[in-house]
């Protein structure tokens, strides 16, 4: 059975390219270009990991989504990928435990990301080989 991956970004050309990369490591996904939208996917898709923008649908929604899938499922690996600290200059890590409580993250990634890096994040997420 594929791993399903829930992938979450308004940016079209982003959310495409990505969306390819993962189809063709064997991956099933689905997409969303909302926090609502993919909110609305979590019981239908029931993703084995969820990959999300932080500046979907306003500035914090990659955040909500991200809280929203622990709530649902705790153990859903959530990878938040963003632009913020390119764009704003913010900086935003998952790597204690204590930043991984309120973020509800797994890991965040900063764009522009390379595809070999977030397939190690998944694989290391996924306990994959």
């Amino acid at each position: 059975m594929n791993k399903k991956i829930l992938l979450v970004d308004d940016d079209i050309d982003f959310l495409n390219q990505i969306e390819i990369h993962l189809k063709n490591s064997g991956f099933d996904v689905a997409v969303s270009e909302s926090e609502k939208d993919a909110e609305k996917l979590l019981p239908i898709f029931n993703p084995d990991l969820v990959i999300t923008d932080l500046m979907i649908d306003n500035f914090d929604a990659g955040f909500l989504l991200a809280y929203k899938v622990k709530k649902f499922n705790p153990q859903i690996p959530v990878i938040i990928v963003t632009g913020v600290t390119h764009e704003l200059g913010f900086k935003f890590y998952a790597g204690t435990q204590e930043e991984r409580q309120w973020i509800k993250a797994d890991a965040i990634l900063n764009k522009p990301i390379r595809y070999e890096q977030l397939l190690k994040e998944i694989y290391t997420h996924l306990h994959l080989d």
